[in-house]
Order: C-alpha cells, then structure tokens, then sequence
C-alpha cells in the first residue's frame, strides 16, 4: 500500500452505507486518486437509512467535499441527493457516485458496466445467451440494465418484491433490446447467473439461487465483497462453473468511479 498524503488541504471523497466495514473503496479509491496526482482521500461513513438525508445536509457543507460512493443500502434514495443525474442513473432511479461540479452534485451508476466488465474480462460470453439476475435494488437494475444492453437473448429477474421486479421488467422491456421476465431461484436452463443480493455476506445465509441446479456450463456473477469468495462462488467452483467475485467487480467499479470522479 503507498503512504497516503493526508493534511489541511486534501479533498475528500467519503463512502456511505450501512453497514459499511465490508466496503474496499476507502484504500482503493485513495491510493488510485493519489496515483493520479491528487491530494484525496476516500472516508467510510456508516450511515443508517433513517439519518441520510441528515448525513448529506451536513456533508455537502465541507467546502472540501468533492465526491461520496454511495453502497447498501442508500443507491436509489441517495438520487435525491443530486441536482443532475446521468442518463443511466435517471433510467435507473439509482445512483453509486456522486461528484461536486461548479454547478451542482451529479450523480450517476457505474455497478452495472463493471459488474459486465468483470464477467467479460473473465471470458463470460453475454450476447444471444440466456441471463438470470436475483435482486432488483440498485446494483441488481444497474446490472441487469447492463446484461440487456450487453446483448443478452433473455433475462430473469428473481426479486421478493414483487412491485419493485415488475417496475424494473417494464423499464427494461421498453428497450426492446431482450425478453425481460419474472425468475425464480431456479437456475435451471439459464447461460449466466448473477447474484446482485446480500445474500451470503453474513454467515448461515441461504443462496441465492438453488445450488443443486447449477451446472458447469454456466458462468456465475457475484456482487458481495465480504467474504471474498462468497458461498454462491465457492458452490459455482466446486462443480466447475466459471466465476467473478463481488471483489473481481469492484476492481472494474473502482476505476470508473475514480474516472468519473476525476473528470469533473
């Protein structure tokens, strides 16, 4: 790790979520800020649903201020935190970063083309074949956004709530890009398999998808970062699949945050 500058004139960038001890972006995001030349760093905020809206009063009055990654579980109430959203982050109603600019906050969603970034790099082949997405918050409709524009043939989303999984369908269907439709926690028949869910971050919980129905012609995506190799991943390598961890993703999702960040 490089020695970080830090003194009364760094500009900060602050991460918020809850919880927040799993997050990489703090080290990762301030070394490639300072790579870059910068006198930045990147600070963990833990921020409860209920005290956002708070959190960001006071944080927007640090004239030092220039960015905030937005994680679990604020990525679609922190679109209020924008003055301007990207087109991607209004078609989602979901945002990961946001950046000072000299006429306001923008905002704007980069899980989607890391997460399919990290699956290409990986060898995962997505135009013509048949996807399966459990999890339709922020991540999972900027993922699944992504697939579709990624040339994806089909794609299923398995989501609890039920509202929020159709909402997304329609979205996505409006494109006329791919067959979008309600899925389950069968994978069965179905090329790629992602898991853009908590599931699996904390210990005893259950997959996301059917373990006994994964095969070793299908490739797996993960978004989780903490443990590393989640139980879904761990289940995908026992039986030959090919993978990318939550952690492979964020590598992706690092640098265009960063980019973005910079680009200001």
């Amino acid at each position: 790790m490089m020695n970080l500058e830090l003194n009364g004139a760094s500009r900060l960038c602050f991460v918020i979520g809850d919880p927040i001890a799993q997050v990489k972006s703090p080290a990762g995001v301030s070394e490639m800020l300072q790579a870059r030349g910068l006198n930045a760093l990147c600070i963990p905020g833990h921020v409860a649903p209920e005290d956002l809206e708070t959190c960001w009063s006071g944080l927007k009055a640090l004239q030092n201020l220039d960015g905030v990654i937005i994680t679990v579980p604020h990525k679609i109430a922190a679109v209020t935190m924008a003055d301007r959203l990207s087109e991607r982050a209004a078609f989602l109603g979901a945002v990961n970063t946001l950046r000072r600019t000299p006429t306001g906050w923008e905002g704007d969603m980069f899980d989607g083309l890391g997460h399919v970034s990290a699956l290409k790099k990986a060898g995962c082949v997505l135009d013509g074949k048949r996807a399966i997405l459990a999890g339709a918050g922020g991540a999972g409709s900027a993922i699944a956004h992504a697939l579709v524009l990624a040339g994806v043939s089909e794609l299923a989303i398995h989501e609890m709530d039920e509202a929020r999984r159709n909402a997304l369908i329609g979205r996505l269907a409006s494109l006329g890009k791919a067959r979008v439709y309600a899925g389950s926690a069968d994978p069965t028949g179905f090329d790629v398999v992602v898991n853009a869910t908590p599931a699996g971050m904390r210990e005893g919980d259950a997959l996301p998808f059917d373990g006994d129905k994964l095969t070793a012609n299908m490739f797996i995506g993960e978004v989780i970062t903490q443990p590393a190799v989640s139980p879904l991943v761990a289940r995908a390598r026992e039986i030959g699949c090919g993978a990318i961890t939550g952690v492979d993703m964020f590598v992706e999702v690092r640098d265009l945050m960063v980019d973005y960040l910079c680009a200001k």
